[in-house]
């Protein structure tokens, strides 16, 4: 195979180490771009081969230096989004919208050979988030600079390394009772970050150039049935308490004032929201590429750290001794 340079954005999140172990693996060059070379330096280093990651501190608002780092590569992959606003300019709008246009112009401009962006499931249905919004014009001027671009929508990435199964359980082992919004009836299909990045790697790999790919998990759960598992996984029993919206507005605005908020008003309006197939785009399956791994199953080998004794609770002990047998 012709050895091909990979330019990353958000290569130091959950998603972006796993993509550059798998692809350094398989002899791809990557070159990561991030904000701070001294703290995320080190994270990144140790996720491929010595020779096969170059890591570029750059701000991604700084196009001239941007610009430079289309001169030698040959695919793009756009990694990069948040999940709330600050008062800076890392807003929505720059940052899923203008940002990666800006990307899939420069893709186009340099004749890359694909320009990969990983954007979000449902955001055609939340048109009152400004979250997806942001997502959804993001990716009309992205195939607008670059028609040829392939566009990612998975629903809840999940794995140790996520901030969503960790949090919950963070929160599950500490509070007595835990509110459910909207009753806990909002759907998803989480995808494992290991199934996510097959599909981002068979993309790559079989150069394949299809604008927008559902991705989603083998099950559809929703939020409530999500919880209960994290429950039983780290052995903790909880009231589950269904909050009046009036209520749920007034606990997101308090707990967006937090310097990482736990949740915020347009998070609630995105919970109204089903996160499943919409049916009107190519999904994994489709690819020949079905996500394998199930919440419960992958959760469970995580979930000891929220048990009590840690890595040394009598369940983990057990389970391991009888699979020595």
């Amino acid at each position: 195979m012709k050895e091909k340079n990979c330019l990353i954005f958000g290569g130091s999140g959950q998603i972006g180490r796993h993509l550059i172990r798998k692809l350094t693996k398989n002899n791809y060059r990557v070159t990561v771009v991030t904000r701070n070379i001294h703290q995320k330096s080190y994270i990144i280093k140790t996720q491929g081969n010595a020779g096969y990651i170059n890591i570029v501190e750059a701000s991604i608002f700084d196009q001239h230096k941007i610009k430079e780092l289309f001169e030698n590569t040959n695919i793009c992959i756009n990694l990069v989004g948040i999940l709330y606003e600050k008062k800076n300019i890392n807003t929505f709008e720059n940052i899923h919208s203008i940002f990666p246009s800006y990307l899939a112009k420069l893709s186009k401009d340099n004749n890359l050979e694909q320009f990969i962006h990983l954007s979000a499931l449902g955001i055609n249905e939340a048109v009152d988030s400004k979250y997806a919004k942001s997502k959804l014009d993001g990716e009309k001027n992205i195939l607008k600079n670059y028609p040829s671009a392939t566009i990612l929508r998975p629903s809840i990435v999940y794995s140790v390394d996520d901030n969503f199964t960790t949090n919950l359980m963070s929160l599950t082992s500490i509070l007595p009772i835990f509110p459910l919004y909207y009753s806990g009836n909002t759907k998803f299909m989480p995808i494992h970050c290991t199934d996510l990045i097959e599909v981002i790697f068979h993309v790559i790999s079989k150069n394949i150039d299809s604008n927008i790919i559902e991705c989603v998990g083998p099950e559809t759960l929703t939020f409530k049935e999500i919880i209960k598992k994290l429950l039983k996984n780290i052995n903790k029993k909880r009231l589950l308490i269904p909050l009046p919206l009036p209520i749920a507005v007034l606990s997101s605005k308090f707990f967006q004032i937090f310097p990482k908020p736990l949740l915020t008003e347009d998070q609630l309006r995105l919970l109204k929201y089903d996160n499943i197939l919409s049916g009107r785009y190519k999904n994994n399956s489709d690819l020949g590429i079905p996500s394998i791994k199930f919440f419960d199953e992958e959760v469970k080998k995580y979930s000891y750290m929220w048990k009590e004794g840690g890595q040394f609770s009598t369940e983990r002990y057990i389970t391991k001794s009888n699979s020595k047998k």
